[in-house]
C-alpha cells in the first residue's frame, strides 16, 4: 500500500486491565486494507487480549479503536460489543481453539454465518413464517454464497459433512470460510496455522495471501508459527507484557534486538549494562 493510504483501522493508546494486572499497555498500531498485519510476541504477550478487545469481546480501559470503512466512513469502535462490529464495521475473527457448529454440515455452518443478511431479509422471521419471496431469494443467495466460497477453499466435496466430523486441518479453513462468508472487511485470525502439519501451513499460507489480493480484505494475524508471518504479512508488531517493542516489515522485526531478547529471555543491551554496572557499584560497595 502506498505510504499516504490512510490506515483502514488505527488503535491509539489503547489499554487493558484486569484489576491490577495491564494485559495491554498503551498500545499504538494500525492496519492497512488489502494488507496482513500479523501480531506475535511470547506466551503472555497480550495477543489474543488485544483481538478480544478489537473485536468487541471486551472494552479497553482506555484509548481508541477507529476504522475508516469504506461505505460508512469514520467509525468509533472501542465501546461496541462484537455483534455490532461484525454487523457494522464487518471485522470478523475466527478463534484459537476451532468454534464451528459440529453437528451442522459444512454447508450449513457457512449459511448460518449470513445470519445478519437472512434476518432482514426476513422481517425478523415474519417474511420467513410467511414464505415471503424477498425470504426465499434470500435463502437462494445464502446458499450459492456458501457454495461459492466452499469451491474456493476447496471445501465442495465436504458440503455435506458434519463439520466435527472432519480432519482438524479442513476444519480450521472450514471456519475461515465461514467468516468470509459473512462478508469481513478485516479478517481477524487467531492461530490459524496452530495444529497444521508443514503441507497443510503451506497451503495456508496461499490462501491468506489470496484474500487480500482476490476479496481486497486486510487480514490481522496472531500467529506462533514463524515460517507463516514471515512468508504472508506485510507488516509485523511485536508485543511483550502488552507493551509494543517494535512493529515494521518481517525482514525488520525480524532482526530487531528487542524482539531477539524477548523471544531468547535475554535483556536487552541497555538492561545488560545497567544491570552490569549496578552489580559492580554493590560489589564495589
Amino acid at each position: 500500500m502506498s505510504a499516504s493510504t490512510p490506515p483502514l483501522l488505527e488503535v491509539d493508546h489503547l489499554t487493558m486491565r484486569f484489576g491490577g494486572v495491564t494485559a495491554i499497555d498503551d498500545l499504538s498500531m494500525s492496519v492497512q486494507g488489502r494488507e496482513i498485519t500479523s501480531i506475535i510476541g511470547p506466551n503472555g504477550a497480550g495477543k489474543t487480549t488485544l483481538f478480544n478487545c478489537l473485536t468487541g469481546f471486551y472494552r479497553p480501559t482506555s484509548g481508541t479503536v477507529t476504522m475508516q470503512h469504506p461505505e460508512h466512513g469514520r467509525l468509533r469502535l472501542e465501546g461496541l460489543p462484537s455483534h455490532q462490529l461484525a454487523r457494522s464495521a464487518q471485522i470478523l475473527r475466527t478463534f484459537q481453539n476451532i468454534r464451528l457448529f459440529p453437528k451442522m454440515t459444512v454447508l450449513e455452518n457457512l449459511v448460518v454465518a449470513q445470519h445478519n443478511v437472512l434476518q432482514h431479509a426476513s422481517a425478523f422471521s415474519l417474511a420467513g413464517l410467511l414464505g415471503l419471496p424477498r425470504f426465499r431469494n434470500a435463502e437462494v443467495d445464502a446458499v450459492q454464497t456458501a457454495l461459492a466460497l466452499l469451491r474456493r477453499f476447496d471445501l465442495l466435496g465436504h458440503a455435506d459433512s458434519p463439520a466435527g466430523a472432519l480432519a482438524y486441518g479442513v476444519q480450521r479453513r472450514v471456519e475461515i470460510a465461514r467468516a468470509m462468508a459473512a462478508g469481513p472487511r478485516i479478517l481477524c485470525l487467531d492461530e490459524p496455522a496452530a495444529g497444521l502439519n508443514p503441507r497443510e501451513s503451506a497451503a495456508l499460507n496461499e490462501l491468506l495471501l489470496s484474500l487480500i489480493t482476490g476479496e481486497g480484505i486486510a487480514v490481522l494475524l496472531v500467529e506462533h508459527d514463524m515460517d507463516v508471518v514471515m512468508k504472508v504479512s506485510q507488516r509485523v508488531v511485536v508485543l511483550n507484557y502488552g507493551r509494543k517493542i517494535a512493529e515494521g516489515s518481517p525482514e525488520q522485526v525480524q532482526n530487531d534486538p528487542h524482539v531477539i531478547s524477548a523471544y531468547l529471555g535475554e535483556p536487552d543491551t541497555e538492561d545488560q549494562v545497567n544491570g552490569d554496572r549496578g552489580a559492580t557499584e554493590e560489589a564495589a560497595a
